[in-house]
């Protein structure tokens, strides 16, 4: 692998770190398994190309999508708060509705914005996207050490004592899917012109590449404090994408891009796995 495709793959590992950063909320923080990223990370693109295709200031792109990511999460969490249909489903319900509302903001499968001006067009896309992703951190680590962002932890610990205290735990649960998929489709709307085009399916398998970035990042760095565990997410995803990258690029290993979910789920596994053996052995010593 050379220095190239090295510095692809850091880029890379920092637009997918705020996806990991949205998977870490809803996952670890309020302990719902939303599966809406996958078409709010679409959505994020969609929306920013195609307001950048017809000549709208990229900026206010940009803005847009992650307004529109945002109602995303809402939607996920109004079905499930509101209807008390099951998390899981309510994400997948999400999610299949944002493929045929991606089509149509696109109006076709794909946009190239190429030639198109965007927000990197006077920056270093890296330095860019890890100032982006040093105040999105620095932002959620102060909104959950205020008070409203405690009771949104308190409702992924334990949401019965949670309402017991007076905390609004469907509330709670909609801001944090809202948050959630907004950052989800900040990340979508950087990958899109970073790259220079959108399609239809480029979120596919984004919740896998979020949870691996999480695994990796918590099995490494063992977080206690929030602030520590939203850095991890952004160290786990650039070294999900370093392997990644390296792995592609070992040709003696036979390895072709297509088996890239082959790897992600291998990754993984030996993740868990070295993360439960070491548990076992600190468990043993003492």
């Amino acid at each position: 692998m050379n220095q190239l495709q090295l510095l692809g793959a850091i880029e890379i590992g920092l637009i997918y770190s705020l996806v990991a950063i949205g998977v870490y909320i809803t996952f670890k923080v309020i302990d719902f398994p939303d599966l809406t990223v996958d078409g709010s990370f679409t959505l994020g693109a969609a929306v920013s190309s195609a307001m950048i295709f017809a000549g709208y200031d990229p900026y206010l792109a940009t803005i847009s999508a992650i307004f529109a990511g945002s109602l995303s999460g809402m939607v996920t969490g109004y079905l499930n708060v509101r209807w008390e249909i099951l998390g899981l489903l309510a994400g997948i319900l999400t999610m299949t509705a944002l493929y045929s509302i991606n089509l149509r903001i696109m109006g076709r499968p794909n946009i190239a914005i190429i030639d198109s001006a965007t927000v990197f067009k006077n920056w270093s896309i890296i330095i860019t996207i890890l100032i982006v992703t040093i105040i999105s951190i620095f932002m959620l680590a102060r909104f959950f050490a205020s008070e409203f962002g405690l009771a949104v932890r308190a409702i992924g610990i334990n949401p019965k004592v949670s309402s017991a205290y007076g905390i609004k735990v469907g509330l709670m649960k909609i801001v944090a899917l809202s948050i959630s998929n907004a950052i989800v489709a900040l990340a979508g709307s950087l990958f899109a012109q970073s790259q220079g085009f959108a399609d239809i399916s480029m979120g596919m398998g984004t919740i896998i590449v979020g949870l691996a970035s999480v695994i990796i990042g918590d099995a490494l760095l063992h977080p206690e404090r929030i602030w520590v565990g939203l850095v991890t997410c952004a160290v786990g995803s650039i070294i999900y994408r370093i392997v990644i990258a390296f792995a592609l690029n070992a040709h003696d290993i036979g390895l072709e891009a297509s088996d890239l979910n082959l790897i992600t789920a291998l990754l993984v596994a030996l993740t868990m796995i070295a993360s439960k053996l070491k548990k076992k052995r600190s468990v043993r010593i003492i």
